[in-house]
């Protein structure tokens, strides 16, 4: 792998020539660490953004395409399906045909299905659009930490892993500001249009950067695990699906049917992936990585702690908007302490000594535990003050980057180069899986308990959430603790 620092590798069919014979005009300039880094975490923050985006736009794209509520909601799930179905195999691509040529490939698509995500002439081709969106999306941001894992390390790396965080949390306000600044701007009367078109002209900068800094890299040529991908991809389908969609719809027979049938499938795709390497073969999950207790709690933990995000994220709307009768962008500015506070201690960390970070994956869970009880308290106890509610979300998201720096830092320094797109793809898949299931387990227990539009009911239900929240928070601490115990 040719990466920031070290000499490129002849490629298939060259013949390597001692450095001290070829002449300087042909020797390739090695790509600058930071113009590496800005071009992945570019993409990643366009990834991010587009996410949130689609949020804001909904009751934009309601109005303007007439479309259903089955419609607007496939806008944001079939994104997020999409995504999550498709990052472990993605991963793998990344490895076999090397990270930047799946890099531009995803990056490129993105662009294109961003450009007829703002073009759309009805509800079903914007669905179709976002579908492919966020295929590409897997296939771009599946290479991301490739890429730092592979051209960075040491503290190097430490700093890329905090500026992988700041980006996260940068392009989750901008997708809560920015799109609705851009929707609300309404230029020539495209309304929720600019919030997609935006990302064509900054994925082309993104895209031009990439390829002339992105080193080619090796590939490692290997038959695609193909029923691997086909049984993850039907497992997570299975389980993505009704998650999403089930809230909506009442939990129909069809949504409990298919989770049901998601357990079947991994328990194919688990039998699958142990004969594999058994036949001589590389499989898409490698289950021995899995089976390494630093590996395990660690990803466990990181999927606790994210499920607690996606699970506010949905009940505070509600909470704010059905139970005080305040308004979408208060809603949305509510947030912003909390995806702002992410940001910080990635950079942060970055500096601090290895013991620091290490400690830092158990303690940011306990920190954004504080936050989550510190709201179920003050809620008991009748403030419902928004600049508390502010004040306590930035305590929670503090905890929840401080955990997610440090348990990332831990998992690519627990394995070698070899294991970049395995780690990559297992903590995408992960991130994303868990804070589909924190929104329907927590979304469910707060509209079962706030059935009417009201305060009192409201202000109850979130407490209990938070509260639940708190509890969820340290169960991730202690998963983080054992596996920096185990490493």
């Amino acid at each position: 792998m040719a990466t920031a620092g070290t000499a490129v590798r002849p490629r298939a069919g060259e013949h390597a020539r001692p450095a001290q014979t070829r002449p300087a005009q042909t020797r390739r300039a090695q790509p600058r660490p930071g113009w590496v880094l800005a071009a992945l975490l570019g993409a990643m923050f366009l990834g991010n953004v587009d996410i949130a985006v689609a949020n804001i736009a909904g009751p934009s794209i309601r109005a303007g395409l007439h479309a259903s509520s089955g419609e607007l909601e496939l806008v944001v799930s079939g994104y997020t399906l999409a995504y999550a179905t498709l990052l472990v195999t993605c991963a793998r691509l990344g490895e076999a045909r090397g990270y930047r040529s799946m890099f531009l490939a995803g990056l490129g698509l993105f662009i294109a299905a961003s450009l007829a995500c703002g073009l759309a002439p009805d509800a079903p081709a914007l669905v179709a659009a976002r579908i492919v969106a966020g295929g590409a999306a897997a296939l771009m941001t599946a290479q991301v930490l490739t890429g730092i894992q592979l051209g960075f390390q040491g503290r190097a790396r430490a700093r890329a892993l905090g500026l992988y965080s700041l980006v996260l949390s940068a392009g989750a306000v901008a997708g809560q500001s920015l799109g609705g600044l851009l929707i609300s701007a309404d230029v020539l009367g495209t309304t929720w249009r600019p919030a997609f078109l935006v990302n064509v002209p900054i994925g082309l900068a993104v895209f031009g950067l990439a390829w002339r800094c992105l080193p080619a890299g090796a590939r490692r040529p290997q038959p695609l695990d193909l029923a691997g991908a086909a049984a993850i991809g039907a497992a997570m389908a299975l389980l993505v699906l009704p998650l999403v969609l089930g809230q909506d719809a009442g939990w129909p027979p069809w949504t409990w049917a298919c989770l049901a049938a998601s357990g079947l499938a991994f328990a194919v795709l688990w039998r699958l992936e142990r004969r594999v390497p058994r036949r001589g073969g590389h499989p898409l999950v490698d289950l021995q990585l899995i089976a390494r207790p630093a590996i395990a709690w660690g990803l466990a933990a990181q999927a606790i702690a994210t499920a607690t995000y996606f699970a506010v994220l949905f009940t505070l709307a509600l909470y704010l908007q059905q139970g005080l009768g305040k308004s979408a962008a208060y809603s949305g500015l509510a947030l912003v302490s909390w995806v702002a506070a992410f940001g910080v201690p990635g950079p942060l960390l970055a500096r601090a000594a290895a013991r620091v970070r290490s400690l830092a994956a158990p303690a940011g869970p306990v920190i954004l535990a504080a936050g989550f009880a510190g709201l179920a308290v003050s809620l008991r106890a009748g403030d419902t003050s928004g600049m508390l509610l502010m004040a306590l979300l930035g305590v929670a998201g503090l905890g929840l980057g401080t955990g997610f720096t440090g348990v990332l830092s831990h998992l690519t320094g627990s394995v070698s180069g070899d294991h970049a797109a395995d780690i990559s793809g297992l903590f995408g898949t992960i991130t994303r899986a868990s804070g589909v299931i924190g929104t329907a387990v927590f979304g469910t227990v707060y509209l079962a308990l706030a059935r009417d539009p009201g305060r009192e009911q409201a202000v109850h239900a979130f407490a209990v959430v938070n509260l639940a929240l708190a509890i969820t928070a340290l169960t991730a601490a202690v998963l983080a603790g054992l596996a920096i115990r185990s490493r």
